[in-house]
């Protein structure tokens, strides 16, 4: 074989390996017994030693010396290899597997902390934690900012600053039109009811096939916090269910059907190489919050769930207009995931800041819960009751994921722009979308942005997609062209 071929031969290996450890993630999260925690934890430190040192292996190097390229194909996933490799060889392998285990570990802990509404069960564990990810970060940093090393595992080419301004020019817009919306006379009356779990869980299965789910190659579960996991041909989902809030159940899902479809549209040819994945966790946003969002709050889409809805549960009567207004309403809250479409990314830009200040040290675990509850009712005008509506609520830093956060608000910013874009590219869109069909829209999503994987850079996706660079203005434009019908502003 060719040194290309060979180098290509060892890393799907490790590619498939490194499915493996999200396999042992997702069963740890949906159907692992609580007392195998602790043997998890050293399965996942274990499985972490083997990739780390798969993925500093020398003969990476030297094949990254010699190669030449033969394609663009062939030129994207050197970049990529290059990437890891560059990364990986900075940290040692002690840390690495120290943060597997250490993080598998503090998974389950944080939840049981999360149910018993006790910060001081997990503080600890996210102290060790932020530890761990504060020693990698300096690492990778290598004398530069260790929170914009920590982004490039989830958003690769942007900056904390970058960040920081983009969210600086929307946070007004986005306040002035929550303080509008909230002072309406017109506000949509709260979903009541009873909703049972296994009918939820049929309409999700049933919602989810209208996006684009392949049943054959993934499954729907139920865990504490929804994900979506794996790639290539073994892509599962998870949801949540609340029998007084149907909207959780349903929303969540379609969320995680976006991450999963992206993940199943790849270009098979990439499967179990660097490519066979999402160019970024802000690309992968985009198809999450573009499906939940501009599509399955949509008023074409809300009708047909309505009808739905009638169908399925013994609802009060009522009329779609309603319902869409309803699905759509805006109000005071103390969860992300839960969150409408005006107030989500104020949520976002809480976490940024706290979580930013965690790994430079100028905010200690010590007093995360004062600083969020502080922040929070600055924010938002509401006192933080209980720690689950708080500094617990979002799994995120139990699992050390510092530098995810700010990819939820990039991924809205992303899902404007291909919105602005699909509309002028399929214009009948709201017809299918009446009917309960998603293909038009997930048929243009899959073409222009999944198919790619990471062969692209995450803008360039984007841009290539819409045909401009992607910024924020269609975002902000179409909120407020939405809630200010909604609302009569």
């Amino acid at each position: 074989m060719s040194s290309y071929e060979d180098l290509m031969a060892f890393q799907r290996d490790t590619e498939a390996l490194a499915q493996v450890a999200g396999r042992l993630g997702w069963d740890q999260e949906t159907m692992m017994p609580r007392g195998a925690a602790e043997q998890r934890g050293e399965e996942m430190g274990a499985l972490e030693s083997v990739l780390h040192a798969r993925r500093t292996d020398p003969r990476l190097g030297e094949w990254l010396e010699t190669v030449t390229p033969g394609d663009e194909v062939a030129v994207a996933q050197l970049r990529e290899i290059r990437r890891s490799y560059e990364r990986n060889v900075k940290v040692p392998a002690r840390l690495a597997s120290e943060i597997a285990r250490v993080t598998s570990v503090a998974q389950g802990i944080w939840a049981e902390a999360r149910a018993n509404e006790d910060v001081a069960a997990f503080l600890p564990t996210l102290a060790e934690v932020l530890r761990l990810r504060r020693e990698e970060a300096a690492a990778l940093a290598d004398g530069g900012d260790p929170y914009d090393a920590l982004l490039q595992d989830y958003e690769p080419e942007t900056s904390g600053a970058l960040i920081a301004a983009l969210f600086d020019r929307m946070r007004p817009r986005l306040v002035a039109l929550r303080e509008a919306v909230l002072g309406s006379d017109r506000q949509p009356a709260a979903l009541t009811g009873h909703y049972p779990e296994a009918a939820q869980i049929r309409l999700s299965r049933e919602i989810a096939r209208n996006f684009g789910y392949d049943f054959s190659r993934g499954r729907l579960d139920l865990a504490v916090h929804p994900f979506s996991s794996g790639s290539g041909n073994d892509v599962r989902i998870t949801t949540r269910v609340n029998e007084k809030d149907p909207f959780n159940c349903f929303y969540s899902t379609i969320h995680e059907v976006g991450h999963a479809c992206y993940e199943l549209g790849v270009d098979p040819d990439f499967l179990l190489t660097p490519l066979g994945r999402g160019a970024s966790m802000g690309v992968h946003e985009s198809q999450s919050r573009i499906y939940e969002n501009q599509l399955g709050r949509s008023r074409a889409y809300t009708g047909w769930l309505f009808g739905r809805m009638q169908q399925v549960f013994d609802m009060a009567p009522g009329d779609a207009e309603a319902f869409y207004a309803t699905v759509n309403r805006v109000q005071q809250g103390f969860i992300r995931t839960e969150s409408d479409e005006v107030q989500y990314n104020l949520h976002v830009m809480l976490r940024f800041d706290l979580e930013r200040a965690l790994i430079a040290g100028t905010l200690e675990v010590a007093d995360l819960e004062e600083a969020w509850n502080s922040r929070f009712l600055a924010d938002f005008g509401v006192a933080v009751e209980k720690p689950s509506d708080g500094v617990l609520q979002d799994v995120h830093w139990s699992v050390g994921l510092f530098g995810y956060f700010p990819t939820y608000t990039l991924g809205n910013v992303y899902a404007g722009c291909l919105h602005h874009a699909l509309r002028e590219a399929v214009p009948d869109l709201d017809a299918a979308l009446a009917e309960g069909r998603s293909a038009p829209a997930t048929e243009w999503l899959r073409e222009n942005v999944q198919r790619h994987g990471a062969r692209l850079a995450p803008r360039e996706v984007i841009a290539t997609a819409c045909g401009f660079e992607p910024d924020e203005e269609p975002l902000l434009t179409y909120l407020e062209a939405k809630f200010g019908e909604l609302y009569g502003i």
